[in-house]
């Protein structure tokens, strides 16, 4: 590093990212990377942990690691966090493989995503074996340039039917939940319910998308079922059939509880992820349905990163991104004017975006950030990063706080910019710390949203990053996880606050001037719900899972994790099995309170 990164003026009228700070391993931080880690939530004394006094407050997001065992799905370290933070997606095989050793997958580069690595590997050989003159032109079919989106046909979809594809017989889920409730120690909740995958997927297994809250009603979807429980006691509300297995959805629904989710259009190994399917979450009733053209072959094989951005929801992909008008399916915007494109969205009220400009060589490494009217596509503003790095994620929309990559170096940094795009500041390290974020593209179930990242959170004073636990190769006590704060206006580290004894914390959101985090469990230790104060200092505990629920909690595979009015509710992100069938009874949903 030539200079502190903080430090350094705005250069070209725009600012940009410098060296990234210290990481000792050379690689993005992220959960997997070196040092080698135990599969698992790092954890076996069982230990109460150094929490103080208990105020209880609604908050969302995070997530545990887990170990392998007769659950779910190989366990991995996992993620989540939800509202005015941003807040992961895909198919792999039936026994998935280890982490990989990369951050998440760069903005707008070619195949973001894992999908992108293990399909597009094998498919862009025979493109350019056997088509080098498409992929340079988009293909016969493609628009004139400046062509807008497809206003494909918009045709009513399948009603909720209430007959989803469910569990083959009844299992004593509440006798389950009860035998863990009387095991309970002192001071810990309640398993309230538990729920099922219930249904019997492919071979490969499926993601799952969610969690949504609407009222008094948490919505998951997965393959081609949109179901709804009640928070209260998990008693499905209603069950809704979708045309097309799922391939997207956006981290948020509207402010209204509606939301469109991205559906495979056609069977087989004809089918393609261009459809959209509008659904009131409130009522589980399906609203219209379209498909839209995916534009050759960068396009059609990019994952999806949508958003929602008031009634707009965006569907960016490698070289462009669509909008459409939530409440009737109108097109707003395509393929903008001159040669940058956005690529995605962020979901939240702004329009918040990156984009890839094309370059002489193709590259497409020439990138910004941008504030882009949803309604419109009308350009509000633009940040110019520095060339060569890419825009990985944006952590945070209010403040903007936006992770930058440098692929071919492994390159990493995070800068924060003012709310009229100018540059603010860039996180500087500290000296032999390496941070774990875990977003969309950096799961085994990775999916190209730019928004849904745990581990990460800010405040109008603070970023606040958790290490990456050190020791899990080792006796579990010896796990070394802090939280750090960063000051928003420097980018320098304010405090570090230490995680429980042989337990990770991975921050969720920021509220009322807390950051609330997840305490992930550890083989013989529940996870938790817990606060720190923008001071720092030990942990405060909100809410206390159960000792005796550790094993079922962390066979919750790369879980999302809400906190929620005084209850936790931890949900799978895939779904698969050893055996056929084992999907089906495999836990999906996971709700705590007192």
């Amino acid at each position: 590093m030539t200079q502190p990164p903080g430090q350094q003026p705005p250069q070209e009228g725009f600012g940009a990212p410098y060296d990234p700070p210290p990481n000792p391993y050379g690689q993005q931080p992220n959960p997997y990377g070196q040092p080698p880690q135990q599969p698992g939530p790092y954890g076996a004394p069982a230990q109460p942990g150094p929490y103080n006094a208990p105020p209880q407050q609604p908050g969302p997001y995070g997530a545990p690691s887990q170990q392998p065992g007769p659950y779910n799905a190989p366990a991995q370290p996992g993620p989540y966090n939800v509202p005015a933070q941003p807040g992961p997606y895909g198919a792999p095989p039936r026994t998935p493989p280890g982490p990989p050793p990369g951050g998440s997958s760069g903005g707008g580069g070619f195949f973001r995503g894992r999908r992108g690595a293990i399909v597009g590997g094998a498919l862009a050989i025979a493109l350019l074996a056997g088509a080098g003159v498409w992929l340079a032109t988009g293909g016969s079919d493609d628009p004139p340039p400046g062509a807008k989106a497809s206003d494909g046909p918009t045709t009513p979809a399948p009603e909720p039917t209430g007959k989803g594809e469910e569990s083959p017989g009844p299992s004593d889920l509440r006798g389950e939940a009860d035998g863990i409730n009387k095991l309970r120690g002192k001071g810990e909740a309640k398993v309230l319910w538990l729920q099922e995958g219930g249904i019997d997927l492919p071979r490969n297994g499926q993601s799952a998308y969610g969690p949504w809250f609407v009222g008094d009603t948490v919505v998951k979807a997965m393959y081609r079922t949109v179901s709804a429980y009640a928070v209260g006691d998990g008693a499905e509300k209603w069950n809704l059939q979708l045309p097309g297995r799922m391939c997207g959805a956006p981290s948020q629904a509207t402010a209204d509880g509606r939301i469109v989710l991205g559906v495979e259009v056609g069977n087989g190994d004809k089918a393609m992820c261009n459809g959209l399917q509008m659904v009131d979450l409130r009522t589980g009733k399906a609203g219209w349905f379209k498909s839209y053209r995916r534009q050759g072959a960068w396009d059609m094989l990019s994952d999806l990163a949508m958003a929602t951005n008031g009634n707009t929801v965006t569907v960016g992909r490698t070289t462009r991104t669509d909008a459409f008008r939530i409440s009737d399916g109108k097109v707003l915007f395509g393929e903008l004017p001159g040669n940058c494109q956005p690529f995605g969205f962020a979901s939240g009220p702004e329009g918040i975006a990156a984009a890839s400009c094309q370059t002489a060589e193709d590259d497409h490494k020439e990138q910004l950030v941008e504030r882009i009217d949803p309604a419109t596509g009308k350009l509000l503003w633009k940040y110019k990063v520095k060339k060569g790095w890419q825009v990985g994620q944006f952590y945070s929309v209010d403040p903007l706080v936006v992770s930058l990559e440098k692929k071919e170096e492994k390159g990493w940094a995070i800068i924060t910019l003012n709310p009229n795009g100018t540059y603010r500041s860039q996180l500087v390290g500290g000296k032999g710390e390496d941070y774990r974020v875990q977003c969309d593209s950096d799961l085994i179930t990775g999916n190209g949203n730019l928004d849904n990242c745990a581990g990460v959170a800010a405040d109008d004073r603070t970023v606040y990053l958790a290490t990456k636990p050190f020791g899990a190769d080792a006796s579990d006590s010896a796990v070394d996880n802090k939280v750090v704060a960063f000051d928003l206006a420097t980018g320098k580290p304010r405090w570090r606050s230490q995680a429980p004894a042989g337990q990770g914390m991975m921050p969720l959101r920021t509220e009322n001037g807390r950051l609330i985090l997840y305490v992930e469990p550890e083989s013989k230790k529940g996870g938790a719900i817990a606060a720190l104060p923008q001071t720092g200092g030990k942990p405060e505990l909100l809410l206390q899972h159960p000792d005796a629920g550790s094993p079922t909690e962390r066979s919750l595979f790369q879980p999302r994790v809400v906190y929620r009015d005084g209850r936790s509710l931890v949900m799978t992100t895939f779904m698969s099995g050893i055996k056929d069938g084992d999907e089906v009874r495999a836990k999906s949903l996971e709700m705590f309170g007192d």
